[in-house]
């Protein structure tokens, strides 16, 4: 992860392109997909030298890899509901998740 990434493990963001909310899994400093899934899903061509982030998609099963660009926080802080998030996170306080071992 990186100090320069605008999101953060445990933050609830919405995606401002396709309206869903999730929470951030990881944050990867710049894109680390393929050259391949690149070109075929990110058709807007984001930057890959930005922050890119492992998102849980709220009310679904998958996850996405999203540029930080197309995100924002999210007004709607209520819990995600998506099968991994107890595996992931440890706790949840209201407006954030915590992983295992966090002192936050």
């Amino acid at each position: 992860m990186t100090d320069a990434a605008r999101f953060h493990p445990g933050q609830i963001v919405h995606h401002v392109k396709f309206d869903y909310r999730g929470v951030v899994v990881d944050v990867d400093a710049r894109f680390s997909g393929s050259e391949a899934w690149y070109r075929q899903v990110a058709t807007s061509r984001p930057p890959k030298d930005r922050p890119w982030y492992h998102v849980l998609v709220d009310n679904a099963s998958h996850r996405t890899y999203v540029a930080e660009r197309h995100l924002e926080p999210s007004t709607d802080v209520s819990p995600i509901r998506h099968p991994e998030v107890d595996r992931v996170f440890a706790r949840y306080d209201g407006g954030r998740y915590h992983k295992p071992g966090s002192a936050h």
